[in-house]
């Protein structure tokens, strides 16, 4: 999907992890204009640091907050890019390790801040969110497109066709989930308890007496 803005996924090693149910990597492969990174740190990152100091970039911060613009009111305009091009970074992991990323990124902590407000309920059906009001980064982006949209900042044609790949990531998941009930498959299975290998004695060597040997009478 083609954009005017540009998307940079800050992925926490332990969503990386999580392959089947990481919505980061889904919206980077939706997105042509998208890069992901993995790491807990992207204060030293040099293709983050890149993005962040190219003249012709005007990279801003995805997180709510009351020093965040938001875009569902129009708190953004073209005349703030000056003819620059829209780099969104987002970051993606859960809240409890969003907070520690922002933390050990000065360079991020330093980008103005943007929002969106009276988004949908999340459509998430195979991952309890935290909160009612907690979105995964593929409705995230979703939802800031269609405010960049209606604020005439981008172009987002399509608002069905990243809920869609959303909603069939999510069937695929349910049935093969269904049928790993079916024929008992755990998802996962136990691993086998190792034990260690007793200790070899090596020949010609007599072993040491614990107790003396009682004297012949």
């Amino acid at each position: 999907m083609p954009t005017r803005t540009k998307f940079v996924i800050l992925m926490h090693p332990h969503e990386f992890k999580r392959i089947k149910a990481n919505t980061g990597r889904l919206t980077h492969l939706c997105l042509a204009d998208s890069e992901i990174h993995i790491g807990e740190c992207f204060g030293t990152h040099d293709a983050v640091q890149a993005l962040i100091d190219d003249p012709g970039n005007f990279p801003v911060l995805l997180y709510p907050g009351k020093d965040a613009r938001d875009l569902s009111k129009g708190e953004l305009h073209a005349t703030d890019f000056a003819g620059r091009r829209l780099v969104v970074f987002l970051l993606d992991a859960t809240w409890r390790l969003v907070r520690p990323m922002l933390r050990l990124s000065p360079n991020l902590q330093g980008l103005p801040k943007i929002m969106f407000s009276g988004a949908a309920p999340s459509r998430y059906r195979i991952k309890r969110q935290p909160e009612p009001g907690c979105l995964s980064t593929l409705e995230a982006v979703h939802e800031l497109l269609l405010a960049l949209d209606r604020s005439g900042l981008d172009r987002y044609a399509l608002p069905e066709q990243l809920l869609t790949v959303f909603q069939r990531m999510q069937d695929i998941q349910i049935t093969r989930t269904a049928e790993n009930r079916r024929l008992g498959i755990k998802r996962h299975a136990p691993k086998p308890r190792r034990t260690a290998p007793p200790t070899p004695v090596q020949p010609g060597k007599r072993r040491k007496r614990i107790f003396p040997v009682a004297p012949e009478v």
